[in-house]
């Protein structure tokens, strides 16, 4: 073990080349988001379609980068006329719709700051970010205006406009010019406000800047291998960080088609869409793509998946046997990635032409500089060794790194020890330099005087075939500290049973050891998930032990 010096990796040049990659603003006026993703690819990919929305009914809209172009100034000016200025919050509650990306990036070229907000929270959830936010415009549609914001809006006193997607917001584009010139914009000035959820209390506003483009850019090539002709498919809400940053953003800074669907998960219509619009990357969640297993194999057949060339998956651990069915069943591995609402962007990959070692959330990209790490106050420790569990932390330095916990300087100061960001998630390295995840840090459960992550264990129960997901808690014990307790939901065609519970206790006794293996299991029809397809471990803990849910906002409903 070594302590950390304020050398390492030098990794400025790279960022230095992958700025100039991006053309920034004319007259050398900055670096702003919108243009990049936008009006630079108008000269020469004016009428390529940036867009394609696919409605619930399987009709098509599609917006050129012309149309997006005219549309997000129309929009910029919108804004202006209504006195909204830099830096000011102009917020979304909506599905996936044309005006969410016109938002988007009509408020980034005003030099506004861009929240999105997961359209299925419940009015709470809603109040509270949009309070923390000081939001001053929000874009929704007048039925989640009705059911969500306008019983909270008493609470709102910095909201000046509320815009109806579905209602004047046509009319207010169509009262504005198609010319905006952005103005003047410092890679600094704050963009993007993303909100995620802690353990307890209230969540936490995580700011971005526009240099965070940078990143965007250079991550969606090298770990979603994105370029010019693609047919990207990004499966992520843009109410999350994902559906911003790789399902807006970075598509658009390629001048890709992004397809983008309307309707909800659905085994039959995800296939359909992929054949229908010979979607070449597809960037989706390990919650969908255990569904997808849960479909089974014989509907795959039915559909032809052959233009798809390059699968990625973010959002939690991706399970060693998802990657082993996507090569058995669509004949190319799924690439799995890590990073975090706080990176900005991807940190950790499986890329292309890279050896894919199932479960493995893959290496450093370049530019990033990680390290397996234990902490004490301002001392930081390298683990060295192979094999050996501590924290993931990021040296600082990469474009997307976030900026600032909204009005939480404290909390914000906590997250660095020197030169690095600590991430809270633990991991391990093996010697050749691929990342394990093990677990958050609140996650992990020591019993009997050893320290086990969930996802091992979770990951040994989706081999039975029974099971279609699993999460495991720690529960007090007077012996051994804590016991692992799971929580399994199972296949369709299978029941819960006692018979069923010592099978399964079994098979994991046998798979993980006496240690390792959980004590009890429980059988539930669904587990708690975010918005995002995150299980919710520490909402299973809290139900069990009766203590307090915290920010349980981002719950999905099952």
């Amino acid at each position: 073990m070594m302590t950390i010096t304020e050398t390492g990796t030098d990794t400025k040049q790279f960022w230095l080349q992958e700025r100039a990659a991006l053309t920034g603003l004319p007259r050398g006026k900055g670096l702003n988001i919108a243009f990049e993703a936008v009006d630079r690819h108008v000269a020469r990919r004016g009428e390529h379609i940036a867009l394609r929305f696919r409605r619930k009914d399987r009709t098509s809209l599609d917006l050129t980068y012309s149309d997006l172009h005219r549309a997000t100034n129309r929009f910029a000016n919108a804004l202006k006329r209504l006195g909204i200025g830099p830096s000011d919050v102009v917020a979304t509650v909506l599905g996936r719709t044309p005006a969410l990306f016109i938002t988007a990036m009509g408020s980034l070229k005003n030099r506004s700051v861009f929240c999105p907000l997961f359209s299925a929270f419940g009015p709470e959830p809603i109040r509270e970010r949009l309070r923390l936010g000081k939001a001053r415009v929000v874009v929704t549609t007048e039925a989640l205006y009705r059911k969500k914001i306008a019983p909270i809006i008493a609470d709102l006193p910095d909201l000046r406009r509320v815009i109806y997607a579905d209602g004047d917001f046509d009319g207010l584009l169509a009262a504005e010019s198609d010319d905006f010139t952005i103005p003047p914009t410092s890679p600094e000035d704050p963009a993007l406000l993303h909100f995620t959820s802690g353990t307890t209390g209230k969540p936490k506003g995580a700011l971005h800047v526009h240099e965070a483009v940078v990143a965007h850019h250079a991550t969606a090539r090298l770990a979603l291998d994105l370029r010019a002709e693609d047919r990207f498919w990004c499966t992520a809400d843009p109410g999350w960080v994902t559906g911003t940053s790789y399902g807006i953003i970075a598509p658009l800074t390629h001048g890709v088609t992004t397809i983008v669907d309307e309707g909800e998960f659905d085994a039959d219509r995800w296939y359909r869409l992929l054949q229908e619009e010979k979607v070449t990357v597809w960037y989706t969640a390990p919650t969908a793509v255990r569904m997808l297993m849960k479909a089974g194999r014989e509907i795959v057949r039915n559909y032809d998946l052959s233009h798809l060339r390059f699968i990625a998956s973010v959002g939690e651990p991706l399970n060693p046997q998802a990657v082993i069915w996507s090569n058995q069943v669509y004949g190319i591995p799924i690439h799995d990635n890590w990073w975090q609402t706080e990176t900005g962007g991807i940190m950790i990959a499986n890329i292309r032409g890279m050896e894919v070692r199932p479960g493995s959330m893959g290496r450093p990209l370049p530019g990033v500089e990680a390290a397996i790490v234990r902490h004490s106050d301002d001392r930081v420790e390298i683990i060295s060794d192979p094999n050996v569990e501590g924290e993931i932390a990021l040296r600082k330095g990469w474009p997307s790194m976030f900026r600032a916990y909204l009005g939480e300087e404290e909390r914000y100061r906590k997250c660095f020890a020197g030169d690095w960001y600590l991430t809270g998630d633990l991991a391990k390295r093996d010697a050749g330099g691929y990342y394990w995840f093990v677990g958050r840090m609140d996650d992990v459960i020591k019993t009997s005087g050893h320290l086990i992550g969930p996802f091992e264990v979770e990951s040994a129960l989706l081999d039975h075939p029974a099971v279609a997901e699993s999460a495991v808690i720690g529960k007090p014990d007077p012996v051994a500290g804590e016991i692992i307790k799971a929580f399994v939901a199972l296949k369709p065609g299978f029941a819960a049973s006692p018979e069923l519970h010592d099978e399964l206790l079994g098979f994991a006794r046998k798979k993980l050891g006496a240690v390792v293996a959980p004590k009890e299991i429980a059988f539930l029809d669904a587990l708690p998930k975010t918005g995002s397809e995150k299980i919710m471990r520490r909402l299973l803990k809290a139900r069990e032990l009766g203590l307090p849910e915290g920010d349980i906002s981002t719950v999905k409903a099952s």
